[in-house]
């Protein structure tokens, strides 16, 4: 990419970011070339549910190390259970065993907060997920909290123990999956310095899935997760958006308030190699909708030059 090209896409970039009325930073690499897109690409952004790629690794992790195995059973406990997606929606705790792939697919497919919990549990909890990412090179990306804390630290809100309190308690209040956060809700959440990584460690991160590198996963487990977000069904208007229909994308939304965010792996088309990118707003005063269409936006001008270039 020239440089008067490259000075465009940032243009671009920064046009499309001003309209969410927050920050933006993206972290863009064409795998085959090494060309890159960076704005705002070492701050620390908050993950919301993007932090659960990383909860997926550390899991597969311990697959590959033989302490844990995809068909185990695990049942939620009450500790685990968070409105949000088909397990907290629909099932009380300690009532279901689920396998440990099905909780990887529910968390990364529809973004489970139960399903989160359970495995974040399993890992050994943020602090060892925040460990291993650290041994992986990964030095500013961290994990502190379980979903029920992020969500109740933003809310000032302590969640009930006793399991029935607890579902009672989610059933009553309704809290939002992400949007329609109340403001100081999400001004809360989008100062805490907590469960951040900068743009380019994520990015960073997919490039390593991508390229199979043995010292991230195995190979099959690196390709059972890439697989699993393929089926992402959360970011219909997001990243895939404004791309060709039947683009194959594998990607992790994250949502909570001003904070608007999209990560994964675009496969470009005739063999023009893979795009990968990280996309994330903080502090938008823009809608839901707004932000999205600029994570949309910011994909498809990557991806024109990414193939143009």
């Amino acid at each position: 990419m020239t440089d008067a090209r490259h000075a465009r896409v940032l243009r671009l970039v920064a046009e499309h970011g001003a309209r969410t009325r927050g920050t933006l930073g993206v972290a863009a690499v064409h795998v085959e070339t090494g060309r890159r897109v960076l704005v705002n690409s070492d701050a620390p952004f908050q993950m919301a549910s993007t932090y659960k790629v990383p909860i997926a690794l550390r899991a597969l992790a311990l697959v590959d190390r033989g302490e844990l195995a995809l068909p185990d059973l695990v049942t939620v406990q009450a500790g685990d259970f968070v409105i949000g997606g088909t397990i907290g929606d629909r099932l009380r705790p300690n009532e279901t065993a689920f396998s440990v792939r099905l909780l990887l697919e529910r968390m990364l497919i529809e973004s489970d907060n139960s399903a989160t919990d359970v495995l974040l549990r399993l890992c050994g909890g943020p602090y060892a997920v925040t460990e291993h990412l650290r041994e992986n090179g990964f030095v500013q990306m961290r994990l502190d909290r379980p979903t029920s804390a992020i969500v109740g630290d933003a809310y000032e809100t302590a969640f009930p123990e006793n399991p029935e309190e607890r579902w009672a308690f989610f059933e009553e209040t309704k809290l939002p999956e992400g949007i329609g956060v109340p403001l100081a809700a999400a001004e809360r959440y989008d100062r805490d310095l907590r469960d951040v990584t900068p743009p380019a460690e994520m990015t960073a991160l997919l490039e390593r899935l991508h390229r199979r590198d043995p010292a991230l996963l195995s190979a099959p487990s690196a390709d059972l997760l890439l697989a699993i977000m393929a089926r992402c069904s959360t970011g219909g208007a997001r990243l895939r958006a404004l791309l060709p229909a039947g683009t194959p994308v594998a990607d992790k939304t994250g949502t909570f308030g001003g904070t608007v965010n999209d990560v994964g792996i675009v496969t470009l088309p005739d063999a023009a190699g893979h795009l990968i990118l990280s996309v994330y707003i903080r502090g938008a005063k823009a809608e839901t909708a707004t932000c999205e269409r600029t994570i949309a936006e910011v994909a498809r001008t990557l991806y024109d030059y990414a193939l143009f270039a």
